[in-house]
């Protein structure tokens, strides 16, 4: 092949696309006659320069390729197929009602309102702090009333227990302890029962009497001490003319000193019924049973009338 124009061998026919060039028009190139490959397709060449931007086809002539037929007017100019929705049947609002846009995710549109979700997920959080503190509260304070009236209700044991009271004589409480009348005591030696003195405060006025020999005596044995530790006794007693006293002997160990029985109301000549009065002494005693027994013993004087016996808690006098 040699330079220059050789007609349809030229090299604007071996080029497919040629028939874009200027020169190769000039030259008679022509697009090719088929589609791209693609049976039935249809190819509308034109050259370049010659397709028209913003044209509308006038009616009953086809677009030419490549142009879309425009279905609405030019940027800013309204729609012919467009209606407002206010313009349709059934259509509200009016033609200035603020129109809603669509956050998107681009530069100028509006993301979601992560600040709110944040304050209302807080809000929700302190409720809950505040209901559990308010319960835990509450369990404290039920826990606390609970205490309270459990703590100012006796026991069982409190309730069963006497209230302790000193005496005067500084012993301790007060407490229903045994008494017991001459008539149930036991006797030995030549003791007797007897009513012949008035004032004796047994049943029927009965005392004991003839105590004033040696070897005479009486025991009473004590049922129902509620403790060890010391305790009162009290001997109550007619004697008259000088003072008197006799052996007291306590669990079978005589006590450390006499008993004694003054002639405290001063009765004179043999007047027992006026002689009428007590005494008393402080012995240690078990718990449950005890004995006590009062005797005439050796250099005792036992001119007496025995009345009754009977125990208080503590050292008391009265």
């Amino acid at each position: 092949m040699t330079p220059g124009n050789n007609g349809a061998s030229t090299p604007e026919d071996d080029d497919p696309f040629g028939y874009l060039y200027a020169d190769g028009q000039a030259n008679g190139a022509q697009p090719p006659s088929g589609g791209y490959g693609y049976p039935n397709s249809v190819n509308r060449v034109r050259a370049v320069g010659t397709r028209q931007y913003g044209q509308q086809p006038q009616a009953g002539q086809a677009a030419a390729y490549g142009q879309v037929p425009q279905q609405q007017g030019a940027y800013g100019q309204p729609n012919a197929h467009y209606a407002a929705p206010e313009t349709l049947p059934g259509g509200g609002g009016s033609a200035t009602a603020p129109q809603h846009q669509v956050s998107g995710g681009g530069r100028g549109g509006r993301g979601p309102n992560t600040k709110g979700l944040l304050i209302g997920a807080v809000a929700v959080v302190a409720a809950v702090v505040v209901g559990i503190a308010i319960a835990m509260a509450s369990g404290d304070k039920d826990k606390s009333d609970s205490d309270d009236q459990a703590g100012t209700t006796p026991t069982q044991s409190q309730e069963s227990e006497p209230n302790p009271s000193k005496s005067k004589g500084g012993g301790e409480s007060k407490v229903d302890l045994p008494t017991i009348d001459a008539k149930a005591l036991r006797l030995g030696g030549g003791a007797t029962l007897t009513q012949d003195v008035k004032g004796a405060q047994s049943d029927g006025g009965i005392y004991v009497g003839n105590l004033n020999a040696p070897g005479s005596s009486v025991t009473w044995t004590v049922n129902g001490v509620p403790k060890d530790g010391l305790y009162t006794l009290f001997a109550r007693y007619s004697t008259v003319d000088e003072d008197q006293e006799m052996t007291l002997t306590v669990n079978g160990k005589p006590f450390g000193s006499k008993l004694n029985m003054g002639n405290f109301t001063h009765a004179k000549g043999g007047d027992f019924a006026k002689g009428w009065t007590k005494t008393y002494a402080w012995p240690t005693l078990n718990k449950g049973t005890n004995t006590i027994t009062v005797s005439c013993g050796d250099g005792d004087k036992c001119n007496v009338l025995l009345d009754q016996l009977w125990l208080k808690a503590g050292q008391v006098k009265d």
